[in-house]
């Protein structure tokens, strides 16, 4: 498996610290508000990192925070006239069940950072001991900067580059403009808590060096998040670890490409500000999921509401293809041509080889699905060709082959078959004589009818039998292997 480093700018084979076993940590939300899909992007993508590693046979542990304590948190605090605490709270609970609809997995371990206070304030005292970091007299405590020979190295900045840009204050009380906060003094009516150099609350950069080591150990495997956090905020992280534990950080780093809305960036000043949960009011989490992936996680990624209804129309498409297969193995009829049945086999082991390959290629989903889409083309035409005649064997592998794929995916495959009313037994006996009280069967004595009339070409009858099922809601399809009634 080959791995892309930001660090590095390389792939390389991916070897982790334990053998079969990754420590992986992504960075998680700050909680003030609904996460846009932009974020979404980002912790879809490691999902399906993530799963795929699972999938691969690696024991994976994977941990995220929520950063509940920050100056935007605060501030709409104070906008709202709550408590800083309340709209953490709310906004946290919110992520985590936007999450799930999206279909991505909890982490196995979800630290808050106002739980996590004892080990950030071990961590900047041992930086303090150490001689990277320092007190000032109102309590605030800063990073030294220069004290890290390898800063830079995450995200390949150069410091005497970053001092060119520093802008420095008046009242600057930092030694050095680059250095950065690792504990901020309390101001009337913020969130606090008791440290060596008196009430305040840690700064951003703190709490992820913290929490990976408290509950992953440096160094890690994987160490994840949007391209917007590889500088500062992960240089940072990185500068405090490696300072205060001396050894390495994460031995890859990796980060999702930016989104864009109908190729611009997106902001609410243009009104192409999407929230996730907005998109799942209107459109699947398999289709947003589906239109993600067809980019590669490195790339820029261009959002649309027209390619999330191609990608709705894709889902269809793929979900009806594994349908039809599983229905063509269990109605299958005459004699299966070798060539034809053997043709399919071959599609779907050359299949199955492209997509682990391009997954096992720094998680190359687009070329992934590239294989996949190639092979549901291969699939319907074998239906086609069979014209009823399958070998059920082959196509079952099929079916399994689509499922499998979209499964690893985290893309779920919409119900092609809704359970079936009630009042078809009522329509089945007045329609076809029907005297059982089994849906199915129903179905099944109206597909017979329906077809003695289309046989005798009594098509008023053929056309009342649809027209009545429509009523229901439900749809007469023809097929190769023969007709079968399903939801619209």
């Amino acid at each position: 498996m080959q791995i892309y480093s930001s660090q590095t700018h390389k792939k390389a084979e991916f070897e982790p610290i334990e053998p079969g076993k990754v420590r992986m940590y992504v960075c998680g939300p700050t909680v003030y508000d609904n996460i846009h899909i932009g974020n979404a992007r980002t912790f879809i993508s490691f999902d399906v990192i993530r799963r795929w590693l699972i999938a691969s046979g690696y024991e994976v542990t994977f941990a995220q925070n929520l950063t509940d304590v920050d100056d935007k948190i605060i501030n709409r605090a104070n906008e709202q006239g709550r408590t800083a605490a309340e709209v953490a709270t709310e906004f946290s609970n919110k992520f985590i069940d936007v999450m799930r609809r999206a279909n991505v997995i909890d982490p196995d371990v979800r630290p808050r950072a106002t739980k996590e206070i004892g080990p950030m304030i071990a961590m900047i005292k041992t930086l303090i001991e150490q001689g990277h970091a320092y007190a000032v007299e109102n309590g605030d405590v800063y990073f030294s900067v220069r004290s890290d020979e390898t800063y830079g190295e995450v995200s390949g900045r150069n410091i005497d580059d970053l001092m060119v840009g520093a802008r420095i204050e008046e009242n600057e009380i930092k030694r050095d403009p680059l250095d950065f906060a690792l504990w901020k003094a309390a101001k009337p009516g913020e969130p606090s808590w008791k440290s060596p150099w008196g009430e305040g609350r840690p700064g951003w950069h703190t709490e992820c060096a913290a929490m990976v080591h408290r509950y992953l150990g440096v160094p890690i495997d994987i160490h994840g998040g949007g391209s917007d956090l590889a500088f500062p905020h992960h240089e940072n992280e990185c500068a405090q670890a490696t300072c205060a534990w001396h050894q390495g950080f994460s031995n890859t780093w990796m980060h999702t490409g930016m989104l864009l809305v109908n190729g611009e960036k997106m902001s609410k000043s243009l009104g192409n500000f999407f929230t996730l949960e907005e998109v799942l009011e209107k459109h699947s989490a398999a289709a947003l999921r589906l239109l993600m992936l067809q980019t590669h996680y490195r790339s820029p990624l261009d959002f649309s509401f027209e390619r999330l209804e191609g990608a709705e129309s894709s889902l269809a498409r793929i979900a009806g293809t594994a349908q039809n297969l599983r229905w063509a193995a269990a109605h299958a009829t005459g004699e299966p041509d070798a060539v034809l049945a053997q043709k399919l086999a071959d599609a779907v082991a050359a299949a199955d080889v492209e997509f682990k390959a391009c997954m096992d290629d720094d998680f190359n989903t687009a070329g992934a699905l590239g294989a996949f889409f190639g092979f549901i083309t291969e699939a319907n035409s074998y239906l086609d060709a069979a014209d009823g005649a399958v070998n059920a064997e082959v196509v079952v592998a099929a079916a399994e082959f689509i499922e499998r794929s979209m499964d690893v995916l985290g893309i779920e495959l919409p119900e092609q078959e809704a359970e079936l009313p009630v009042e078809i037994i009522a329509l089945a006996a007045e329609r076809a004589g029907y005297a059982g009280d089994d849906t199915a069967e129903a179905a099944e004595a109206l597909i017979a009818a329906r077809a003695e009339a289309r046989a005798a070409k009594d098509w008023a009858v053929a056309d009342a039998i649809r027209d009545a099922l429509g009523e229901l809601g439900l749809v007469v399809e023809d097929t190769a292997a023969g007709a079968r009634v399903k939801a619209k």
